[in-house]
Order: C-alpha cells, then sequence, then structure tokens
C-alpha cells in the first residue's frame, strides 16, 4: 500500500471546514486582540456568549452571499479576497447596527477600526494559507471507472470538470475487450485479473461503476468487486456519484425506470410545506413589488430613451401541469425583435437594448413577475417557465423534460443560480438536470440555499 495516500474531503466537507475555521479563526484573533491590546468593544464572558453566536451567523451568512463558500472561488486567490473584504465589510456594518444582540457601539471609534481590520486580516491570513496549502493536489482523491470504452471521455470530465480534486487514474473496459489502450488524461488500462492488485497498489479511495451493460460486468469481474466490497472498498453507482458531486440529475445517463434515479420529494405533496411557501410567495411578493414601486421611475425613463416601446410585455408561458399562463415582464428588446420567429435568446443578443442589457444583469425586468406569484401562476423558487415552442422543441430530443412541469415555475430557481444563461439544446439539458434535482430535493433549507445564492448573483451583478 502507497504510504503517500492523500487527504481528501467531499465538496460538502470542505464547505463546512471553511465555515467552521472561518469562525474559529476570526474569534481566535479577536481572543488574542483582546487580551494583548486595549480593545474592549469585543469581549469573551459567560454573559455575552450570544455576541460569539451572532457574530458567528453573520459571518457564515454574508459569507455565502457573497461566495466566500463556492470552492472555485476559495481557490482562486484573487477572487477569494474580494469576497472576504465585501464579506467582512458588510459583516462588521451589520453587526454594528444591530446593538440589541451585539455590543454597543463604543465612544472610543478607534475600537470599530481595530475589530475591522482583525477581521479582515485574520480572513486573510487563513483563505490564503488554504488557497496555497490545502486546496491543493494534496486533497486529491484517486478513483476507478468500471464503463464501456465508447463512455470514459465524456463520463470522466462530467465528474472531473466539476470537483478538479476528484481523479480516475484506472479504468475497466467492461465491454470484454480487454486489451484496450487508453489515451485520455494519463488513465491506465486494467485488466479484471490485476483490478484488486491496482487498487492496492495506487492509493485508490473508490470503485465507480457505470456500465449501461451488464452483460459487461463477467463472473470475474464482479466477484473481485464484491471481495474488494467485503474488504470494506467503496463502490459507487456512477449517476449516484454524478448527481452528489454536480447536485444536479444525470438524465443522459437514465434510462426508462427514472423513478430508480429519482424519486421526488415529499415536500411536493407537503401540505405545511405548500402552504408555507405560499405564504413565502405572498410576503416576497408584495416586499418585491413595493421595492419595484421605487425603481419604476429610472425603468420609465431608461425605457423611454433606450428601448422606445411599450414599458411592459406579456409571453405565453408553461407553468405547473402544463398549463399555459401570461407572464408580466418589463421590455428589454427592441421592437418587433421576433419578426421572424420565436428563437433562444443569446448572450450578447443583438436584440436586447443596452438599457435592456443592464435590466436583465441587475434583474429589474423580472420585478412585474411578482403579479404572476401573487396570482399563484409561479412561486418564487422553482424551474424558470419555458415557451410552449421551445418547450415542443426540447421535449422531442431530451427524455423527461416536461417532468419540471410537476411543480411551479419560479422567479429564481437551482438552475439559474448555479448555471449561466442557456441558448441551446445542450444548455437546456443541464439546465434540466439541476431542475430535476431541485425537484428531487427539494426542501425549505435548499430553498434557503437558492435564496442566498440569487443574492450573490445579484450583488455580482450576473443576471441573464
Amino acid at each position: 500500500m502507497n504510504s503517500q495516500k492523500k487527504i481528501h474531503f467531499e465538496i460538502s466537507e470542505r464547505k463546512i471546514l471553511l465555515k467552521i475555521f472561518d469562525v474559529i479563526v476570526v474569534l481566535s484573533s479577536l481572543y488574542l486582540i483582546g487580551s494583548f491590546f486595549d480593545f474592549k468593544y469585543f469581549s469573551f464572558s459567560t454573559t455575552n456568549f450570544y455576541w460569539v453566536i451572532v457574530l458567528a451567523i453573520y459571518l457564515n451568512l454574508f459569507g455565502s452571499v457573497f461566495e466566500m463558500y463556492n470552492l472555485q472561488v476559495a481557490s482562486n486567490q484573487f477572487q477569494i479576497i474580494k469576497s472576504i473584504i465585501l464579506t467582512t465589510s458588510i459583516t462588521v456594518l451589520v453587526y454594528l447596527l444591530t446593538p440589541i444582540y451585539t455590543p454597543l457601539l463604543p465612544s472610543n471609534r478607534l475600537q470599530i477600526i481595530i475589530f475591522y481590520i482583525t477581521i479582515l486580516i485574520s480572513l486573510m491570513v487563513w483563505r490564503i494559507f488554504y488557497v496555497k496549502f490545502l486546496a491543493s493536489h494534496r486533497f486529491i482523491k484517486k478513483a476507478i471507472i468500471v464503463c464501456d470504452k465508447e463512455q470514459l471521455q465524456e463520463l470522466v470530465s462530467g465528474l472531473e470538470n466539476v470537483d478538479p480534486h476528484y481523479k480516475f487514474i484506472g479504468f475497466v473496459n467492461s465491454d470484454g475487450e480487454q486489451n484496450f489502450k487508453v489515451n485520455y488524461n494519463g488513465i491506465k488500462s486494467i485488466k479484471p485479473d490485476d483490478l484488486e492488485k491496482f487498487f492496492k497498489s495506487n492509493s485508490i479511495s473508490e470503485i465507480v461503476v457505470a456500465s449501461q451493460k451488464t452483460e459487461g460486468i463477467t463472473a470475474n469481474l464482479y466477484n473481485q468487486l464484491i471481495h474488494l466490497l467485503e474488504n470494506g472498498v467503496i463502490i459507487k453507482e456512477y449517476t449516484q456519484l454524478y448527481e452528489t458531486i454536480t447536485q444536479r440529475i444525470p438524465v443522459q445517463y437514465v434510462s426508462r425506470d427514472f423513478y430508480r434515479y429519482f424519486p421526488f420529494s415529499r415536500n411536493n405533496q407537503n401540505q405545511l410545506y405548500l402552504l408555507v411557501s405560499r405564504l413565502i410567495d405572498i410576503s416576497f411578493s408584495l416586499i418585491g413589488l413595493s421595492f419595484g414601486l421605487v425603481f419604476l421611475p429610472l425603468i420609465i425613463i431608461g425605457n423611454i430613451i433606450g428601448n422606445r416601446g411599450k414599458l411592459f410585455y406579456t409571453q405565453e408561458r408553461i407553468g405547473k401541469n402544463g398549463k399555459v399562463f401570461n407572464i408580466l415582464k418589463y421590455r428589454t428588446m427592441v421592437k418587433n425583435a421576433e419578426a421572424n420567429g420565436a428563437v433562444f435568446t443569446t448572450i450578447n443578443d443583438s436584440r436586447i437594448t443596452p438599457f435592456g442589457k443592464f435590466m436583465r444583469k441587475t434583474r429589474l425586468d423580472e420585478f412585474p413577475q411578482f403579479i404572476n406569484i401573487l396570482k399563484g401562476d409561479m412561486s418564487i423558487i422553482g424551474p424558470r417557465p419555458e415557451r410552449p415552442v421551445f418547450v415542443q422543441e426540447i421535449a422531442e430530443v431530451m427524455p423527461f423534460y416536461e417532468t419540471r412541469h410537476i411543480i411551479k415555475p419560479g422567479l429564481t430557481g437551482w438552475a439559474q443560480v448555479n448555471y449561466s444563461y442557456g441558448d441551446s439544446i445542450a444548455d437546456s439539458l443541464v439546465k434540466l438536470q439541476y431542475d430535476l434535482y431541485y425537484i428531487k430535493h427539494r426542501s425549505i433549507f435548499l430553498d434557503i440555499n437558492i435564496f442566498v445564492k440569487t443574492f450573490s448573483t445579484v450583488l455580482f451583478y450576473r443576471g441573464q
């Protein structure tokens, strides 16, 4: 056995560790500053323990909003510095403005500066250490994949593109050809008879079985897998691993017995969850429309100058159970934008006016949809509603596409906060995977996650 076996944490574990160590580092730094310097604003005692809890909550909450726990951002030194500055600034500001749950504002304003600099520098040092030493190849997880040779490249890239620390280094061909040579990503071909030996000599963490042809799993290969399983080796089915790592359903690998792969969340029929969701929809819609009225004068002026057309426009969309409804939006395109028929909106679409681009990036164009939510056509969170012509076109070539209509469409959703704008059938497939993941795992915790990520999308000007 190779003694240089790497440590590897799963994606969810890495996020939890980042959150925990962010809090530990900040609190430790504040404790040290209070012990060695004249810093009285934030002190530790049994009578004000809730100060610590509130600071930890604020730090994790605003860290999530500003993408401190996005692993791609956390592994990039320049992006994480921006996130740290934003997180620290907003955390300190909100902490200072909630003296009911936090210390009273000090008379010496220097205390506030010390508080801010301590949090900022401690997070900077810890996160740069993480980038340099922890987010490196030291955490690579090695795996073996069992699949058909035609699928190897697609299956491997599908996981490694999402988690670069997950590496397939061995491949067992399950279509019967034993002398097949692999010419992809340094992966070595393994004969079934050598599987156990290769596993032990290369510090493999797990084996992934992705073959859709059960006849390719020979008795010899099957017995070896069983023997390894009995000895504590982790063996995973590819679609389950794909769902865990990517947080989307791999519909391209799912056969007709789809209920095996995504039994839908019980919350889709949970009347209490649905009632709470509806109350939240109504509350946020009223708040959203109130904010919309504040921006309305700016939008009217911008529309007159930049769009030169009607302020509002309606469009048919597919809702729950395939019911057609009219969605309401602010205009962002030139007049007669679809004179030649309906087409997907693309990135840098020439039909979008400059003011319309601003509206889309900030998502101001979607404020009128709160009216659709109040009417019950939509929800705050759910799959984005698509136009009937596109639904028909996509459903003809993509299995399970209309499955997304079993719940109400949403103003924002799991696909919108995880994937950029889609302007093709291929993009629709990826977004469908996210939508089905939401339908399968729908819960209040996932809804909160989407809500927080939506704030990040708006704040970083990444609207669609």
